[in-house]
């Protein structure tokens, strides 16, 4: 018996009967052999770790365009805290954690530069429209690893593609997520960015602390507290569903919702953000305007049978970008250049 198929009988026996286990995965789009020492789960959250979109994170906007302090959080910084949180839900629940990490390390692949200011833009311009989410899975299955993708299990995309919520219900019943890891995850994504976002907000002084509503402060004082009292009463609210859903207690719920409503109408769409991501969007209208007429700048890592629709690769390559890879690309094409002379 290998690793790996020592790794799966441990799985069967100590795992709840709702997890979802790597042996019984309904696999990959491209059958390939077993690994001796990994389970599936484990493979695609190395391949994730591994991948070029993952690395890009680290100079994605998560809320603050192009921050100067050390201390804001960026868009892999976020993708590691729902890591954690969604890592500490699962494994209390029983649930698979190889599975939970490898679809919210996966969650975010597909966010555009500048954050939500960016998607807006290519929702905009891009015909047919732009979702995050879609463009995230469109990384693993199509444009990682020159146009091969990553094959990832079926668990995982599905993840993946069902993790987004905007503005709208953050807890489902059963039936919208394959499993109850890929429901662990989207409630750990908003768990970490109502917290971090708010903290962030205090920090750079767009919040002040005497002008957030002092209900937000009763389940905890710091972001520490707030989100050890969301993920314990989400755990024991589950536990008493009986596994019905991922779920949090009435009051929790209330909690959490007013929290993000409080910071879409004061952080996410206030006036500082709405000023500066004016500026964004001019940048990348121009961008991608310029790339649809110069497209082969655009597309040298990609195979040719990939460049045949011009808009869907030129949307791939602007949704690609950092931020600050945008901003050289911009002041490249659109601003006077000191000329050379020797």
């Amino acid at each position: 018996m290998s690793i790996r198929e020592q790794t799966e009988e441990i799985e069967k026996k100590i795992l709840h009967p709702r997890a979802a286990l790597s042996s019984r995965s309904r696999g990959r789009k491209t059958i390939e052999k077993q690994d001796e020492i990994r389970t599936c789960f484990q493979r695609d959250r190395d391949r994730i770790i591994h991948s070029k979109a993952f690395r890009r994170l680290k100079h994605k906007t998560q809320v603050f365009l192009a921050p100067k302090g050390d201390h804001y959080r960026t868009r892999l910084t976020h993708t590691l805290e729902v890591s954690q949180i969604a890592r500490t839900i699962a494994r209390a629940l029983r649930l698979n954690e190889d599975l939970t990490e490898a679809i919210a390390l996966g969650h975010d692949l597909g966010h555009t530069p500048f954050g939500h200011a960016g998607e807006d833009v290519l929702r905009e311009i891009y015909p047919g429209g732009f979702k995050h989410f879609r463009q995230s899975l469109r990384v693993v299955d199509v444009l990682e690893r020159n146009g091969q993708g990553l094959n990832l299990t079926y668990e995982v995309r599905d993840g993946i593609v069902k993790h987004s919520k905007g503005k709208g219900k953050i807890f489902l019943k059963s039936g919208r997520h394959e499993t109850l890891e890929g429901q662990v995850v989207r409630v750990s994504d908003i768990i970490a960015y109502v917290n971090h976002d708010l903290d962030d907000a205090i920090r750079a002084g767009v919040l002040k602390r005497s002008k957030i509503p002092a209900g937000f402060f009763k389940i905890g004082n710091t972001q520490a507290q707030r989100i050890d009292a969301m993920v314990k009463d989400l755990i024991y609210s589950t536990l008493k569903s009986g596994y019905d859903c991922i779920c949090m207690s009435p009051d929790m719920t209330d909690i959490t919702y007013s929290l993000r409503d409080f910071l879409y109408e004061n952080v996410y769409e206030g006036d500082i953000a709405k000023k500066e991501f004016r500026k964004a969007r001019k940048i990348l209208i121009d961008l991608y305007g310029y790339y649809i007429t110069h497209s082969e700048e655009a597309f040298k890592e990609f195979p040719k049978e990939l460049t045949k629709n011009k808009k869907r690769l030129v949307c791939d390559f602007i949704a690609g970008m950092t931020d600050r890879f945008a901003l050289m690309m911009y002041e490249y094409h659109f601003m006077p250049q000191p000329w050379k002379v020797f």
